[in-house]
């Protein structure tokens, strides 16, 4: 796994002058697995769903559009990505919902209150020491047999995924700060249970999926 070549400290100000260009390259990169992220999260109308990393909020409207008679939340550490999430939300007439700044390593929650944590497209930006720490705040907040569900720019299955690696190390600031991730181990590590992976590749873009359990029943 390549090393991560932006530091926390940084991340907000990198995504604050790229959250106006942001759509268009998830839309044309992220947006099937985003989709089947969420697909495979199962979000039942009336739960309790935290998005980590909202980001301009493409995901959270669907969660919105899913959930409306349960609780929404959504952080991000960017405001200018926040702005565009609020944007959209605000658009789909719900109002059962907040969205705020918020740090990963240190969720602004109780123990025990989601039933659905969604994160798209975080861990590829941190250091793979980190790893166990976000996923262990994520394991904190979320309810016993509550569901995380995750998209990450991964390794590629085919020769042509590899030009995105090869960007990586010539300029990262161009995926800004992206690299290829394998969570899988770090998730059994934490003690989620009943992991699943799936590989998804759009224009060449790879993509890992991967949904699992907190121990316990709701």
């Amino acid at each position: 796994m390549l090393d991560a070549h932006i530091e926390k400290g940084s991340v907000a100000g990198v995504y604050g002058k790229i959250a106006h260009a942001y759509d268009l390259w998830a839309w044309l990169t992220e947006s099937k697995a985003r989709d089947r992220c969420l697909e495979l999260a199962g979000i039942k109308d009336g739960e309790n769903v935290l998005e980590v990393a909202v980001g301009t909020g493409l995901a959270f409207e669907k969660i919105l559009q899913e959930n409306p008679s349960g609780e929404n939340e959504g952080i991000d550490l960017t405001e200018a990505m926040l702005i565009r999430a609020e944007q959209k939300a605000a658009k789909s007439g719900s109002t059962n919902y907040r969205l705020r700044v918020g740090d990963a390593y240190e969720l602004d929650f109780l123990d025990n209150t989601f039933d659905v944590l969604i994160n798209n497209y975080m861990f590829d930006l941190l250091p793979q020491r980190d790893f166990l720490t976000v996923l262990t705040e994520f394991k904190r907040v979320l309810r016993p047999g509550g569901r995380l569900a995750m998209v990450n720019m991964t390794k590629g299955e085919h020769w042509y995924n590899g030009l995105w690696e090869r960007i990586y190390r010539i300029n990262p600031a161009l995926l800004g700060g992206c690299r290829a991730v394998s969570l899988i181990p770090f998730v059994e590590e934490c003690g989620f249970i009943q992991t699943r992976r799936e590989y998804l590749s759009q224009l060449t873009f790879p993509s890992e999926i991967i949904c699992a359990r907190t121990g316990g029943s709701t």
